[in-house]
């Protein structure tokens, strides 16, 4: 008979450690160096980062940035409250979890010939892609979706010949009611209408 206690103790793994992919949006002014700083943080702490968008909002004194990162929910918290360490950051959210809209945009120029233009087209068609560009050799399609959709589709066009490609990386904004607030934000001498980028 098997003695219970000299079973070895198997070590249950807090789930928070696992890693995932999460996204969090940060409302940072409109000032330059902002995204630098943002960047060092990354690099000082070794989070492993997917892709980064930035750009102006409705508010000319505001830019807001969208990060996709494979981290676990430790790595995910700890990163937040080191953003929140940056004086140009108002707010940060974990959309992962939240009611959200995820988008990213392609271009991908395709080679085509007389033979399979109209494959490549009909492709097009079925992905609700636009052509925004033909040549006699190439194509270049435009698509917005979410990664998966972008991903399945540039996986059938490679038997074609994909010639190059570029995505704009992860936008996200939260469904309904569910809005990144910065109502108390009041911005800081030199920041007002300057309309400077945070590069």
């Amino acid at each position: 008979m098997i003695d219970p206690a000299a079973q070895p103790v198997m070590q249950t793994r807090d789930p928070r450690s696992r890693s995932s992919r999460h996204i969090l949006t940060a409302l940072v002014e409109n000032r330059p160096g902002v995204l630098s700083r943002v960047a060092n943080l990354f690099r000082r702490r070794n989070f492993n980062i997917d892709s980064l968008t930035v750009g102006r909002t409705h508010d000319d004194d505001l830019s807001r940035i969208t990060l996709v990162m494979d981290a676990s929910q430790v790595e995910v918290e700890r990163l937040e409250k080191n953003l929140y360490k940056l004086i140009d950051v108002i707010q940060v959210e974990h959309m992962t979890d939240k009611p959200s809209l995820c988008r990213d945009l392609a271009l991908i120029k395709v080679a085509v010939s007389g033979e399979n233009r109209r494959e490549v087209h009909e492709l097009a068609d079925i992905f609700r892609a636009r052509i925004v560009d033909v040549s006699t050799e190439s194509m270049i399609i435009e698509l917005t979706g979410e990664e998966e959709k972008i991903e399945n589709f540039t996986d059938l066009l490679r038997p074609f010949g994909i010639i190059e490609m570029v995505r704009t990386g992860v936008v996200a904004m939260g469904r309904g009611a569910h809005t990144l607030e910065h109502d108390a934000y009041q911005p800081r001498a030199g920041v007002v209408g300057s309309r400077k980028s945070v590069l």
